[in-house]
């Protein structure tokens, strides 16, 4: 979240190198909390490098499996820690399959912009 200094009442948005570095680390306690988790990245405008004051970080990971709806899955990961808001897409590796094979625009945009930042070996 923008942070206010404190020397000053200006609120100061992170900027992308800061957003990297931290959703990096909180990236690195997922793969601890979540031991079905294959791949976790980024997407949208600070994976195109166009991310600005009031951007939001769009991240989106795929596990193995959830026996929760897609809607009620992204419920169990903390994003408190991030910077800026953050919205997080969870899919299963049999929903990401079929999605990018589907060839929706969306499903392209995902495929070509995500910066992964962590894969399972």
């Amino acid at each position: 979240m923008p942070v206010r200094s404190l020397s000053s009442s200006v609120l100061r948005w992170p900027d992308s190198k800061e957003v990297a570095s931290a959703v990096r680390s909180w990236a690195r306690n997922q793969v601890d909390e979540h031991d079905t988790l294959i791949s976790l990245g980024y997407f949208g405008s600070y994976a195109r490098g166009d991310a600005g004051v009031g951007s939001d970080l769009d991240l989106v990971a795929i596990v193995d499996s959830s026996p929760l709806p897609f809607e009620r899955r992204s419920l169990d990961w903390d994003l408190g820690e991030l910077p800026v808001p953050a919205e997080l897409l969870v899919y299963t590796r049999a929903e990401w399959d079929r999605m990018q094979n589907g060839g929706s625009r969306f499903a392209r945009a995902l495929g070509n912009e995500t910066v992964w930042i962590w894969e399972r070996r």
